[in-house]
């Protein structure tokens, strides 16, 4: 089949367009693949995800590449021969241009100050990240993240070109792979140079502004999200919100809000501490109160009881009594936790486990002495009777 000319390549600010409709087969789940000998929409690659829109009514949802030849997944069915009329859904156009430009400014800045590159790029409908291969700290982030945006501010002029392989040949230019044939090179003067086959901005300034939204490390380098124009004034907007609210909860100041909360996350923690104490003690005096003949016990408590007092609860039970010993924590409607324990050697919990997970769907795993689990909205009593008599 014949290539598909790519008229993202001659104008990126092409919103509509005028196109033959050369094949259509029908896809996966009632939709259809159409090739059109010509298209403005921007099929998914280089890690960018591909453009959306309509073509003559129908809905393209998908746009994707093989040997040059570009097919639109469509709602609808499009007629061989007939002329379309395609329509790029400009917003979600314009906000991945958005993106991919800071996020070429970014890595430039990245590759001139500390001679990183970037190894991994992700641009979805709800992020953007870059893997580096190598460690940027806090600092780091911060000067590169204000580097961005002089630059934003500065209106540079976005060259997208394919230069010639004479002229090529002698270019400095970022790439991940080995380029042959056409390459086309998208610089931005004084901040990077790179092999790129996405649309662009025309001017910096159009970016609006870039905000960093999390630096972690990844693979011995790290990996940074950022957010450009509308995408960053929302996620800003979001946090502002949020903001807004907590100093309404907390009744303080913006500026105070993360020591109000160390505050109260510190008085949590005592008063955790402080209620474990007395449930260890009221489960101390209800071990009490067990009568030491009897071989198995198993206990009820409530929901969110710890992990860890749980297994202190089984160890004392089996100090005393020889059978299987248990305690589930939480409520019939929404199911319960549970650990279960024996100290007798001729018994075996993986047996008891099995038992649970046929009969309760239980959910878990442990050894002949132990075993642990969950299970969901169960009537507990019924499931404590068949545990006491297995």
């Amino acid at each position: 089949m014949v290539k598909t000319e790519e008229l993202y390549y001659q104008d990126a600010y092409l919103k509509e367009f005028e196109a033959e409709v050369l094949s259509c087969s029908e896809g996966r789940d009632g939709s259809f693949l159409v090739v059109l000998d010509r298209t403005a929409f921007f099929p998914e690659q280089g890690g960018q995800s591909s453009d959306i829109g309509t073509i003559s009514g129908a809905c393209v949802s998908h746009v994707s590449i093989k040997d040059g030849v570009i097919s639109h997944v469509t709602d609808k069915e499009l007629t061989v021969g007939d002329k379309v009329t395609g329509a790029i859904d400009w917003n979600h156009r314009f906000s991945n241009m958005q993106q991919h430009t800071g996020e070429h400014i970014f890595s430039g800045i990245v590759n001139s100050r500390y001679g990183y590159d970037n190894v991994g790029f992700h641009l979805s409908d709800s992020e953007v990240t870059m893997d580096y291969n190598g460690v940027l700290t806090d600092d780091d982030i911060r000067d590169v993240e204000m580097a961005v945006n002089k630059a934003i501010w500065e209106n540079i002029e976005v060259k997208c070109e394919f230069p010639a392989k004479e002229i090529l040949d002698t270019l400095q230019y970022r790439s991940k792979k080995e380029l042959t044939g056409d390459v086309r090179i998208v610089t931005i003067p004084g901040y990077d140079s790179c092999a790129c086959c996405a649309p662009h901005v025309a001017r910096t300034g159009e970016i609006g502004f870039l905000k960093v939204v999390s630096c972690q490390n990844y693979k011995g380098g790290v990996r940074v999200s950022i957010l450009c124009g509308k995408r960053a004034l929302e996620y800003i907007s979001a946090q502002t919100g949020v903001v807004a609210e907590l100093t309404g909860l907390l009744t303080t100041g913006s500026d105070k809000i993360v020591s109000s909360v160390k505050k109260l996350s510190e008085e949590n923690y005592a008063l955790k501490g402080e209620l474990s104490d007395c449930r260890e003690k009221l489960i101390g005096y209800e071990l009490d109160s067990i009568d030491e003949n009897k071989e198995n016990v198993f206990l009820k408590k409530e929901s969110g009881l710890d992990s860890n007092l749980m297994r202190k609860t089984v160890n004392a039970l089996t100090e005393v009594h020889k059978g299987f010993c248990g305690v589930f924590s939480g409520d019939d409607s929404i199911g319960y936790k549970y650990i279960i324990a024996t100290r007798d050697g001729n018994r075996d919990l993986r047996a008891l486990q099995n038992m649970l997970h046929d009969e309760y769907g239980a959910k878990g795993g442990g050894s002949s002495a132990m075993a642990q689990g969950s299970m969901g909205p169960v009537d507990v009593a019924s499931v404590i009777i068949k545990c006491e008599s297995f």
